[in-house]
């Protein structure tokens, strides 16, 4: 049909390679981890505390970034 089927042959290179890259992969993933959880660490420790407001509290609202357009 236009094709052939690979032999399912054993390379020693092949598996040795295969091999190497799964170590790194679970490497590099345990690596990433420790790096988030210091980052998220880091963020927390200088997050500041938010502000409660309730539903009827009377804030300030700035609108100096906000462009107005008018309605005629």
């Amino acid at each position: 049909m236009g094709f052939e089927l690979r032999k399912k042959e054993k390379f020693e290179g092949a598996e040795k390679f295969a091999k190497r890259i799964k170590e790194v992969h679970e490497e590099a993933k345990v690596v990433l981890s420790k790096a988030q959880e210091d980052m998220r660490r880091y963020a927390d420790k200088h997050r500041l505390e938010t502000v409660g407001y309730k539903v009827g509290d009377l804030v300030l609202l700035s609108t100096k970034d906000h462009k107005w357009q008018m309605v005629r």
